[in-house]
């Protein structure tokens, strides 16, 4: 509609509308060749006055004039200038049947006319005769003009008639093209007036027509309705897949009219796969091979050399790369593209344009989430730090920290944390706190030494002090405090550290409280007797603010507890009037009251009083739930987090954790979801602070944290706040997603995203020990729209209420658009079971009903215990269960590729020990472990024999139980 025309006077550049008269052109020049600001204003204020004096004149204008004039006054707006009158000519001109007449009439009205004029109603007439008149040219223009104001008064008119115009058969392909756009312009201004009707169904064929015009236009509006009514466009999987194949298997010579330097329609290719991220991996077996097919093609092109040098090639061909990688992460269900993907994306980090690294990165972040390529990512990581240590670009450097962060493990967890703290020192202030999450929480997650973790910290703090939270420092406490064997050397470590000239105050506090508790440790070296310890600390007393001031108040109360020998210097000070006459309260009365305690306690009375802190009870890192914070509380994208699961993490993993007593003493700081790592403990408290409450539990949903789970425990599911929601025993909804599929998804794992559509996610996260387990069910809404009356329910047979005992806490009945809740479900296994909950959901969302229903993966192997035996104890046992009742075989063709690492990786994950060296025959797996019930205990044997030439298995298990051998034998079959 336009073309330029530029005037080069005064070095401005004007673009004038197609079809302008010569006289328009000439003001236009008049105006921009002014000598001065004034004397333009003056010659328009002239024109204006010229103009408006031929609308009011007596003599009837035609079409001409009114165009020249209405361009005149279209240029003088463009300009900055107020106009207030000719937009009844306007309104005129769109009567006339002249293109150019038409043309100038659209664009002044699309320009200048507001949404609530009064003129709206003659303009709505005008569009519909021209809608109606069946001209392309003119349908063309009024599809435009509806675009281009978008007001709701234009969606309450057309909206109904659009989508006719856009399935029509007669229509024209830029027409239809016109329409697409038109529509999903109004759907975005008005989602509620766009009708979804039979139309829905035809214009998901459009992605089948000719005219790959028609088919872009087509896929745009498409995706952004499936986004909101994804049940009604599912039909548009096939036919965009169809499409997209088509497409990636053409020559450039194939699509000449659509191909961009060599690479052909990747506007519509990046399209097609954003469409078909909206929905979950195709079931249709056909179509997903295709699918795979076209992803395949697509990895291969990039690996080809390019048939171009100009960089419009390279980033046609990027983008379409670059959208199929976020579709195979979007999907995570193909091993080899996504090994593929990651190995293409390595390529791009050390190319030399910025954006694909950043991109690269931010990819490979996700990538590192997913089980099946996570070691892939891991191999990158020599590249990623040396792009941390050289990279120019900020944005890129954060890029390469949160992939170091999301690729760490326990085999890479010491080099990362030393890297990141390297690049601490000269990292950019924005992202400074984040890194110092991200190293406690990597410092904590992965500390097999906590020598090393206390280490780490110290050395966290005396690097960015100013940027370490107080989550930060107390974590570092509560997990000093909880482990014995690790007490003495941070006393030790802690009192060296405060030696130096200049200590962060962060680090005073951890020193004032470590020493205050443990301090006694380290007395009987001379070079740390209880008085160096005393005045070591007190020489930082006066440099510090108050709150840190207080803290180092109780340490001395806790030193006359610890050294009595030291009793009369820690009263002196707390005697003098600094400190009894200090301005601050809170300090004035520490200071009166230990001293009046030191003085008229007796020993057994301080000793009691002072004695040293209980173990904190385990919840969840504080850390983490400040991680979540920064990034973004309550949102979609947590649930994501949870996708990341490693097989080190499963149940039974290749290390278990023994439990003795040791650890029932000292339990573990990570994060236990069940609490079984240590008696609950009640009387705990934070150290000393004026900033609250110690820990932040983020897997509870209100002030008080879940109770923890104990081992022998008869009141583990009898807590006020579970039995509100009782498990229901009622027919399940008539629909279960995806049932089969995702079930035995997650056999071998107990972390990652259950169900997903374009309403609603569901996440878990679990943990089992013997007959015990805790379920964190995440529900996030992935819509702007509120999820109203929001009621989900465990539903269980009456055989399986029986066998499993379930409890349940009840979520908050509105999710807001964006959040998430969580509910939490505590499970004892009472006896062998053989079904599965069902978790039915309902709620209503933009008025309508919603009720959907997923299996609950929760199986028999949860509750099984890894058993390491030895060779002849395993084939003593073997032949021991010979009974034809307790064997069960199952041959059968192998649905994945028969890799060794995977098979035991997934053995380890179904929960049994994976015993080496016991089968005469080394290419064969066996495995022992204990399911945990609470009336028995059930003894299993399996052994796994892969035949690789003929791409089968025979799997053997052996129970003292038959159903529990068939149930095993059912569930483990279906990972191979």
């Amino acid at each position: 509609m336009f073309t330029n025309v530029c005037f080069c006077l005064g070095l401005k550049m004007v673009q004038v509308a197609e079809g302008c008269p010569k006289h328009s052109v000439l003001i236009c020049v008049l105006f921009i060749s002014g000598k001065s600001k004034e004397a333009e204003i003056k010659r328009i204020n002239k024109e204006l006055a010229n103009i408006r004096s031929k609308f009011k004149g007596d003599k009837a204008l035609d079409g001409y004039s009114k165009k020249k004039y209405v361009c005149k006054l279209l240029f003088i707006f463009l300009l900055g200038h107020d106009i207030d009158f000719g937009h009844m000519e306007a309104v005129n001109l769109l009567s006339s049947n002249r293109y150019t007449e038409k043309q100038i009439g659209y664009l002044f009205i699309s320009v200048l006319v507001n949404s609530n004029s009064e003129l709206i109603r003659l303009i709505n007439n005008a569009i519909k005769n021209d809608l109606a008149s069946r001209n392309p040219t003119f349908m063309g223009l009024a599809l435009h003009c509806i675009a281009n104001v978008g007001s709701r008064e234009m969606a309450e008119a057309f909206a109904g008639e659009i989508p006719k115009i856009l399935v029509a058969g007669d229509t024209m392909d830029s027409v239809k093209q016109s329409a697409a756009l038109c529509l999903l312009r109004l759907y975005r201004t008005s989602p509620d007036l766009v009708p979804m009707g039979d139309w829905t169904s035809r214009v998901v064929h459009l992605l089948n027509d000719q005219h790959l015009g028609v088919v872009t236009a087509a896929t745009s509006l498409i995706t952004t309705l499936a986004q909101k009514n994804p049940e009604e466009f599912k039909t548009s999987v096939s036919l965009a897949v169809s499409r997209l194949s088509r497409i990636v298997t053409s020559a450039s010579t194939d699509l000449q009219d659509y191909t961009y330097y060599f690479v052909p329609a990747p506007w519509l290719s990046v399209k097609l796969l954003r469409l078909l991220q909206c929905y979950p991996p195709p079931e249709d077996p056909a179509v997903r091979g295709r699918l795979t097919e076209c992803l395949e093609t697509i990895l291969n092109k990039a690996q080809e050399p390019p048939k171009s040098k100009k960089v419009q090639h390279s980033n046609a061909k990027n983008a379409v790369l670059f959208e199929a990688i976020s579709l195979i992460i979007h999907h995570d269900s193909e091993p080899n593209l996504l090994v593929r993907a990651c190995n293409q994306l390595g390529q791009f980090l050390q190319h030399r344009e910025t954006n694909l690294r950043y991109l690269a990165l931010e990819s490979m972040c996700t990538l590192a989430s997913s089980e099946f390529s996570h070691e892939a990512v891991k191999t990158h990581i020599e590249t990623v730090i040396n792009a941390l240590k050289t990279e120019r670009d900020v944005s890129v450097r954060q890029r390469a920290v949160d992939l170091l962060y999301a690729m760490c493990d326990r085999s890479n967890a010491q080099q990362i944390v030393a890297e990141m703290l390297n690049y601490l020192e000269t990292a950019d202030y924005s992202i400074r706190e984040e890194i110092v999450l991200k190293v406690a929480i990597l410092a904590e997650k992965y500390a097999v030494d906590y020598t090393w973790y206390v280490d780490t910290i110290l050395n966290l703090i005396r690097i960015a002090g100013d940027y370490v939270s107080e989550e930060v420092w107390y974590r570092v406490i509560q997990i000093v405090i909880n482990r014995d064997d690790v007490q003495g050397y941070a006393a030790k470590t802690v009192f060296e550290a405060l030696q130096a000239p200049a200590c962060h105050e962060n680090l005073v506090k951890v020193g004032g409280y470590i020493l205050g508790e443990f301090g006694n440790l380290i007395a009987g070296d001379p070079r740390s007797s209880p008085l160096i310890q005393f005045n070591l600390l007190h020489s930082k007393f006066h440099l510090c603010s108050v709150p840190t001031r207080a803290l180092l108040l109780s340490t001395y109360i806790k030193f006359v507890n610890l050294f009595p020998e030291i009793k009369t210097t820690i009263q002196d000070v707390l005697r003098s009037d600094s400190q009894l006459k200090n301005a601050d309260v809170e300090l004035q009365q520490r200071a009166v009251e230990y001293l009046r305690l030191s003085t008229i306690a007796s020993t057994d009375i301080l000793a009691t009083v002072l004695e040293e802190m209980p173990p904190f009870p385990e919840r969840e890192s504080s850390i983490l739930a400040k991680l979540k914070k920064k990034k973004g509380p309550g949102t979609v994208t947590d649930l994501e987090e949870i996708k990341k699961e490693r097989s080190s993490d499963m149940n039974g993993s290749a290390e278990p954790a023994s439990v003795n007593a040791s650890a029932v003493s000292t339990p573990s700081p990570s994060a236990d979801l069940l609490g079984l790592g240590a008696a609950p403990v009640t009387n705990s408290a934070p150290p000393p602070s004026s900033s609250g409450s110690l820990l932040v539990d983020v897997f509870s949903d209100s002030a008080s944290a879940v109770a923890p789970l104990a081992p022998g425990s008869d009141d583990n599911f009898a807590s006020p706040d579970l039995a509100s929601s009782e498990v229901v025993s009622e027919e399940p909804a008539d629909t279960v997603h995806d049932a089969d599929e995702l079930f035995h998804k997650f056999v071998c794992k107990n972390n990652g995203v259950l169900f997903e559509n374009q309403l609603l996610q569901i996440g878990l996260k679990s943990e089992f020990r013997q007959n015990l387990g805790r379920m964190f069910i995440f529900y996030g809404n992935k819509t702007s729209t509120q999820f109203l009356n929001f009621t989900p329910t465990v539903i269980c047979s009456d055989d399986l209420q029986s066998s499993l005992n379930l409890q349940t806490k009840p979520v908050d009945p509105t999710v807001d658009g964006g959040a998430q809740v969580q509910q939490v479900v505590n499970i004892e296994c009472v006896s062998d079971f053989m079904e599965a909950p069902i978790l039915n959901i309902q709620f209503r969302y933009g008025g309508t009903f919603q009720n959907l229903s997923v299996k609950l993966p929760i199986t028999l192997n949860k509750f099984f215990q890894p058993t390491e035996m030895s060779s002849q104890d395993f084939f003593q046992r073997w032949k021991q269960l010979s009974n034809p009742k307790q064997e069960v075989q199952n041959i059968f063709k192998a649905k994945h590729p028969m890799d060794a690492e995977i098979t035991k990786a997934k053995i380890i994950g179904f929960g049994s020990a994976l015993l080496e060296e016991v089968d005469p025959n080394p290419a064969n797996f066996v495995g022992a472990g204990i399911i945990h019930t609470k009336t028995t205990q059930i003894g299993c044997l399996l052994r796994l024999e892969p035949n690789l030439q003929a791409q089968m298995y025979r799997l053997t298990l052996r129970t003292s139980k038959e159903a529990v051998s068939q149930r095993l034998c059912e569930l483990l079959s279906e990972q191979f």
